[in-house]
Protein backbone atom coordinates (compact mmCIF):
# COMPACT_ATOMS: atom_id res chain seq x y z
CA UNK A 1 0.00 0.00 0.00
CA UNK A 2 1.13 3.00 -0.83
CA UNK A 3 1.49 6.02 1.80
CA UNK A 4 -0.81 8.48 0.28
CA UNK A 5 -3.24 5.59 0.22
CA UNK A 6 -2.23 4.72 3.86
CA UNK A 7 -3.18 7.98 4.56
CA UNK A 8 -6.48 8.12 3.01
CA UNK A 9 -7.35 4.87 4.94
CA UNK A 10 -6.78 6.00 8.04
CA UNK A 11 -8.83 9.19 7.92
CA UNK A 12 -11.64 7.60 5.73
CA UNK A 13 -13.09 6.09 8.73
CA UNK A 14 -13.60 9.73 10.72
CA UNK A 15 -15.48 10.55 7.38
CA UNK A 16 -12.61 12.86 6.01
CA UNK A 17 -10.54 12.69 2.50
CA UNK A 18 -7.46 13.74 1.96
CA UNK A 19 -8.45 16.76 -0.82
CA UNK A 20 -4.90 18.22 -1.30
CA UNK A 21 -1.45 16.80 -0.53
CA UNK A 22 1.33 19.31 -0.53
CA UNK A 23 5.18 17.95 -0.31
CA UNK A 24 7.03 20.53 0.99
CA UNK A 25 10.53 18.82 0.90
CA UNK A 26 10.22 18.42 -2.74
CA UNK A 27 8.80 21.90 -3.41
CA UNK A 28 11.49 23.50 -1.91
CA UNK A 29 14.10 21.03 -3.53
CA UNK A 30 12.31 21.93 -7.24
CA UNK A 31 11.00 25.55 -6.68
CA UNK A 32 13.95 27.03 -4.75
CA UNK A 33 16.45 23.88 -4.91
CA UNK A 34 17.01 23.86 -1.44
CA UNK A 35 16.69 20.78 0.67
CA UNK A 36 14.28 20.16 3.56
CA UNK A 37 13.00 17.40 5.89
CA UNK A 38 10.47 15.22 4.99
CA UNK A 39 7.14 17.96 5.54
CA UNK A 40 3.63 16.86 4.29
CA UNK A 41 0.80 19.30 4.40
CA UNK A 42 -2.82 17.46 4.44
CA UNK A 43 -5.56 19.16 3.52
CA UNK A 44 -8.71 17.17 5.29
CA UNK A 45 -12.00 17.71 4.47
CA UNK A 46 -15.68 15.91 5.92
CA UNK A 47 -17.65 16.81 3.42
CA UNK A 48 -21.09 16.26 5.27
CA UNK A 49 -19.40 18.79 8.26
CA UNK A 50 -17.97 20.96 5.57
CA UNK A 51 -21.25 21.54 4.24
CA UNK A 52 -22.98 22.12 7.55
CA UNK A 53 -20.38 24.41 8.55
CA UNK A 54 -21.13 26.60 5.27
CA UNK A 55 -24.41 26.37 5.48
CA UNK A 56 -24.24 27.96 9.11
CA UNK A 57 -21.61 30.36 7.94
CA UNK A 58 -20.46 31.47 4.50
CA UNK A 59 -17.21 32.73 5.07
CA UNK A 60 -15.82 29.41 7.02
CA UNK A 61 -14.68 28.26 3.80
CA UNK A 62 -11.81 30.45 4.05
CA UNK A 63 -10.51 27.83 6.81
CA UNK A 64 -11.11 24.55 5.00
CA UNK A 65 -9.77 22.08 4.10
CA UNK A 66 -8.15 21.60 7.84
CA UNK A 67 -4.52 21.46 7.16
CA UNK A 68 -2.56 18.13 8.77
CA UNK A 69 0.92 18.52 8.84
CA UNK A 70 2.78 15.56 9.00
CA UNK A 71 7.00 16.05 9.43
CA UNK A 72 9.97 14.12 10.15
CA UNK A 73 11.19 15.84 13.60
CA UNK A 74 14.62 13.69 14.18
CA UNK A 75 15.66 10.50 12.14
CA UNK A 76 12.68 8.28 13.24
CA UNK A 77 10.44 11.00 14.78
CA UNK A 78 7.47 12.12 12.94
CA UNK A 79 4.81 14.86 14.11
CA UNK A 80 1.53 15.16 13.10
CA UNK A 81 -0.24 18.45 14.15
CA UNK A 82 -3.50 19.82 13.03
CA UNK A 83 -5.07 23.52 14.14
CA UNK A 84 -7.47 23.43 16.75
CA UNK A 85 -10.94 23.54 14.40
CA UNK A 86 -12.60 25.01 17.46
CA UNK A 87 -10.06 27.80 18.27
CA UNK A 88 -9.97 28.41 14.40
CA UNK A 89 -14.00 29.80 14.39
CA UNK A 90 -13.55 31.67 17.74
CA UNK A 91 -13.42 34.81 15.41
CA UNK A 92 -17.27 34.09 14.09
CA UNK A 93 -19.76 34.92 16.42
CA UNK A 94 -21.79 32.08 15.75
CA UNK A 95 -22.76 29.53 18.70
CA UNK A 96 -23.77 27.09 16.15
CA UNK A 97 -20.56 26.85 14.17
CA UNK A 98 -18.52 26.21 17.14
CA UNK A 99 -20.81 23.52 18.17
CA UNK A 100 -20.06 22.14 14.55
CA UNK A 101 -16.21 22.66 15.22
CA UNK A 102 -16.55 20.78 18.11
CA UNK A 103 -17.46 17.55 16.56
CA UNK A 104 -15.04 18.03 13.58
CA UNK A 105 -11.76 18.59 16.22
CA UNK A 106 -12.94 15.56 17.54
CA UNK A 107 -13.42 13.51 14.19
CA UNK A 108 -9.97 15.20 13.54
CA UNK A 109 -8.30 14.74 16.56
CA UNK A 110 -9.33 10.75 16.31
CA UNK A 111 -7.91 10.57 12.68
CA UNK A 112 -4.59 12.33 13.47
CA UNK A 113 -4.24 9.68 16.48
CA UNK A 114 -4.37 6.86 13.79
CA UNK A 115 -2.18 8.68 11.74
CA UNK A 116 0.71 9.38 14.35
CA UNK A 117 0.34 5.78 15.05
CA UNK A 118 1.82 4.99 11.62
CA UNK A 119 3.32 8.27 10.24
CA UNK A 120 6.91 6.30 10.38
CA UNK A 121 6.18 4.82 7.93
CA UNK A 122 4.34 7.26 6.12
CA UNK A 123 6.88 9.72 5.70
CA UNK A 124 9.31 7.45 3.57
Amino acid sequence: MTPSCARRRLFKPKGFGIISRIDIQQTFKSKIEVDFRPYVILGACNPRLAREALQLEDKVGLMLPCNVSVQQIRAGEVEVAAIDPVASMQAIDNPDLKEAAMVVRDKLSRAIESLAQTAPTQMR
